[in-house]
């Protein structure tokens, strides 16, 4: 029970955080950070696909709520949510995943962090921008908003590991 109460904590804050503080920042119109990712990837390693599936839904349609964006952000984070298990699987350390442990750098290090986190961010961010235009004409231009704002948000997702997310 007090897995599940954490998680809609960390759910709300999550989405609170994004959507008072980040969705104003905006560098060159071009860089938008969304840390309201780290919800899907802070999941326990043991969550069952169906809760990752249903969460990544819940959590793209309360951000589609806030900024209007009519299922963009809903359809990014559950393509994102149904690839994790996958993405986990390829970047699995040798002996596997350590029982009672989460995706967090203090337990697998800076660099298997930075993996994950840029694999599931760009995933994310090239559904999310590419829905967004729905053109190819712009190819280019949205490509380059992709790559900063993947950069941006990896950034501050691998930053919030060391100032709010210290074990």
């Amino acid at each position: 029970m007090y897995i599940i109460a954490r998680n809609i904590f960390r759910f709300a804050v999550v989405i609170l955080f994004q959507v008072l503080v980040m969705d104003n920042v905006m560098i060159s119109g071009y860089m938008i950070p969304y840390i309201y990712l780290l919800f899907i990837l802070l999941m326990p390693f043991e969550t069952p696909r169906w809760i990752q599936l249903l969460s990544g839904f819940a959590l793209g349609l309360t951000m589609d709520l806030f900024t209007g964006t009519a299922g963009m952000h809903t359809a990014a984070t559950v393509l994102v949510a149904f690839v994790r298990p996958y993405l986990l699987d390829l970047l699995a350390p040798r002996d596997g995943y350590e029982p009672e442990t989460f995706p967090r750098i203090h337990y697998y290090g800076f660099l298997w962090f930075l993996k994950y986190t840029l694999l599931i961010v760009l995933i994310h961010h090239l559904a999310l921008f590419y829905l967004e235009v729905f053109q190819l004409k712009v190819f280019l231009s949205t490509l380059f908003r992709v790559i900063l704002s993947s950069i941006l948000s990896t950034s501050t997702i691998v930053l919030s590991q060391y100032f709010v997310f210290r074990k």
